[in-house]
Order: structure tokens, then C-alpha cells, then sequence
């Protein structure tokens, strides 16, 4: 019997309550991708017609078409200017933040094998913050993105190397001392905001640093999408690795992989994944935490289908998230952040509850 096949039937057998029968879950699977792609596409399209300009969804369509070299659109040039200049990058930078987010929680939970991790528990948000604060408040907006991944960067090696210090890598330990570099991140920001700001360059921050995707444009979806497709997809080809990882280090070398490089490699990777989603879209938390825990509930543990789904959940919640955000209290607007816990905390108490129940 190969490592792999004893692999599967641990997993079966630890896990009785996240490993629904093989065909219940190929089925679970299905549709979940299915109805979680359709909700994708309608809400791309939808969430671009919410606001205070009357636009409908099929006229939003055609004009989106119009843009892409497809028929003409039926709108005015100021109606066409707000669904592809405004909404539109809007809510395409929002669908790849989330998918990131989401997706780099799903992975951190499994290299760290604790249920808890995800970028902003880990202290990768609070670096990557960090980071950008910095160069925006220097007036270097375009090094943003690279300030917000050496940030990310630098405050995973110090999560990883504290726990080490202390230790070795445990899961506990992992996320204590995420928990302390978070706290520091979070400390050096205040200290430069408090330092450095001025005037109106304080409310701005405080924005950013709740999370916002008000100042999106083209660049930013760009950004997103971009580290989306040369980082995020090569890691959903990752889900082999992952399954061994889940299961300890002993496992995944039983399964030939070498755990250190692997390991290391797979952590920078998503350190650069959030590095990037942060730079466009600030510290936005609770989705890398909370929607691999409600995949999970539906598919099992494997991350062959936890991690497209993870992408796909967190895409469309964080699409409506920022919708609500900005048209439920029109004029004002909230930062997204600020949304996205109100929901995720209760969302995250009840994933908790259900676990329990299972156990």
C-alpha cells in the first residue's frame, strides 16, 4: 500500500466528521463549483449596477461587451464612463482580493496545520500594512505594492522564526507568535501614523488601514488579478502537497516531498499573494480565516476541492461586501473592513459551533 493510499485512509478515519462518503462529496463538489461559478458571474455583473446612477443589469452587460469589442453599448458616455471606469474595477479588484485572501488562509491552515492561521492572524496583513504605510506616507505610491510584500515577507520570517526560537513549529506556537509580530506590526504603524501624518493624510490612512477599495482603478485590478494568476493558481495545483502537510511532516516526506524547501516556499508564496491583495485593498480580515472552515463543511478536508471553492467563496462574499459597504449608507461609506467582521465573526462563531457538534 503507497503513503499516498495510507494518506487517504487516515484521512477518512481521523476525520469522520469533515469526510463525507467519496461520491456525496464528488457530488457536494460539483455543484458547490458550479453554483459558486454562476454566483461569480452574477454578481460580477449585478454589483456593477448598484449605486446611485439607475443602470440596469442587461444594459450594464452590453456596455461591458461594448468595451470588449462586442456589439455597442446602449448607455450614455457618463452612464458607460461609471459602469467601466468606476464599478466595474471596483468589483473585479474586489472578486481577486477575496479569491486571494481566501485562498492564502486555506493554505496557511494546512502548512501550519492550525485551524486558526490565516494572513492577518499571522501577522502577514499587519507587515504588509507596514510596508505600505510607509511609502504612502513618503509619497512613493508606486513602490506600494512592493512595500506591502516585503512587509508581508519579512513579518512571516519573523512569525516563523519566533516560534522556532521557542520551540520549534508547532501549531500553537505558530500562532502566538503571529499573534505577538501582529501586535508589533500593528504598534509600528500607529507609531509612523503618529509620527508622520498630516492633516487629512490621517483619515485616508485610517481608510486604508481598515480596509477599502474606494480608490480602485485599472492598475489595481491589474495588481490583483495579476498576482492572482502567477501566485494563486500555481497554488491550486498544490492540494497534494497540502493534504500531506495536514497530516504532519512525517506524512508529507512519507509522501516524497521535502518538507523544509516545500514548506518555505509555499509560505513565500503566500506572503507575496497577500503582500499584493493588501497593497490595493488594505487590511481586510476574517476571509482567509472563516470560508476554508465553511468549505470545509460542505466538501471535507481535501484540498483538491477546498481550495477552488475557498477562492470562489471568498470572491463573490467580498464582491457583496463591498457593495454593502458602499451604497447601505449612501453618501457615507464604509470601509469594507469593517463589513466584512461584523459578518465573519458570527459566521466564524457558528462554523465553531457546528464543529463542535460534529465531534
Amino acid at each position: 500500500m503507497t503513503a499516498l493510499s495510507l494518506h487517504r485512509r487516515d484521512t477518512a478515519a481521523l476525520s469522520p466528521e469533515d469526510s463525507p462518503p467519496p461520491a456525496r462529496r464528488r457530488f457536494r463538489t460539483g455543484s458547490a463549483t458550479a453554483v459558486l461559478a454562476a454566483a461569480l458571474l452574477v454578481s460580477i455583473a449585478a454589483a456593477a449596477t448598484v449605486g446611485p446612477a439607475d443602470i440596469s443589469v442587461p444594459d450594464a452587460f452590453r456596455s461591458i461587451l461594448a468595451h470588449l469589442g462586442i456589439g455597442t453599448s446602449p448607455l450614455s458616455a457618463l452612464q458607460d464612463g461609471i459602469i467601466w471606469e468606476l464599478r466595474l474595477p471596483r468589483v473585479l479588484t474586489a472578486a481577486a482580493v477575496g479569491a486571494g485572501l481566501a485562498l492564502s488562509g486555506a493554505v496557511m491552515q494546512a502548512l501550519t496545520r492550525n485551524a486558526l492561521a490565516d494572513p492577518y492572524l499571522l501577522g502577514l496583513s499587519s507587515g504588509a500594512s507596514l510596508g505600505a504605510v510607509c511609502v504612502l506616507l513618503l509619497g512613493v505610491q508606486l513602490l506600494l505594492p512592493l512595500a506591502a510584500f516585503i512587509g508581508a515577507l519579512a513579518a512571516l520570517a519573523a512569525t516563523l522564526l519566533l516560534a522556532r526560537l521557542a520551540g520549534g513549529l508547532t501549531p500553537s506556537r505558530t500562532v502566538l507568535a503571529g499573534v505577538a509580530v501582529s501586535s508589533l506590526g500593528s504598534a509600528l504603524t500607529s507609531l509612523v501614523i503618529f509620527w508622520t501624518a498630516t492633516g487629512d493624510s490621517y483619515r485616508n490612512i485610517l481608510g486604508w488601514l481598515l480596509g477599502s477599495l474606494s480608490g480602485t482603478q485599472w492598475s489595481s485590478v491589474g495588481i490583483a488579478a495579476g498576482a492572482l494568476l502567477l501566485v494563486g493558481v500555481p497554488l491550486l495545483g498544490t492540494a497534494r502537497i497540502l493534504d500531506g502537510f495536514a497530516f504532519g511532516d512525517d506524512a508529507a516526506s512519507a509522501l516524497g516531498i521535502s518538507v523544509p524547501a516545500v514548506r518555505w516556499s509555499m509560505l513565500a508564496a503566500t506572503a507575496l499573494l497577500t503582500g499584493a491583495m493588501v497593497s490595493v485593498s488594505g487590511a481586510i480580515g476574517f476571509i482567509g480565516l472563516v470560508f476554508p472552515h465553511v468549505v470545509r463543511l460542505i466538501t471535507g478536508p481535501g484540498h483538491r476541492s477546498l481550495l477552488p471553492l475557498s477562492a470562489l467563496l471568498g470572491a463573490v462574499f467580498l464582491i457583496w461586501a463591498d457593495t454593502a459597504a458602499r451604497a447601505a449608507f449612501e453618501p457615507r461609506e464604509l470601509p469594507v473592513g469593517v463589513v466584512t467582521a461584523v459578518i465573519g465573526a458570527p459566521v466564524f462563531a457558528y462554523v465553531l459551533a457546528r464543529r463542535k457538534g460534529g465531534a
